[in-house]
């Protein structure tokens, strides 16, 4: 039994992207052999990612869209700068005005 559940959606979004790692498998003619050879992963492992299952290792996903030459896309998983989110929580805990000097002597 696991530890934990996984959330629907991401069963879904996991299912979805097995979807479209052997949609790509497929395009190529690969056996699933052959991309688990060139994922450096074993057969097991890549039919589990082509079925969304849950616990496969992220190494395993990113040899495999490596493999398709896919990889690309992960530049932007997670990007601080795309996290709208997370900046506007950043923007409320910053005071509001700037501090005031103090008066203390520099001694240059």
């Amino acid at each position: 039994m696991n530890k934990f559940s996984v959330p629907l959606p991401v069963t879904e979004r996991l299912e979805r992207l097995g979807d479209r790692i052997r949609t790509a498998r497929l395009r190529r003619s690969w056996s699933i052999a052959t991309l688990a050879g060139k994922a450096g992963i074993n057969r097991n492992t890549l039919t589990a990612i082509e079925q969304g299952k849950p616990g496969t290792s992220v190494v395993a996903l990113a040899s495999v869209l490596w493999a398709l030459g896919l990889d690309g896309a992960l530049e932007s998983v997670a990007d601080p700068d795309q996290d709208s989110h997370g900046k506007s929580l950043e923007a409320a805990r910053r005071p509001q005005r700037a501090r005031g000097t103090t008066d203390t002597d520099y001694d240059f």
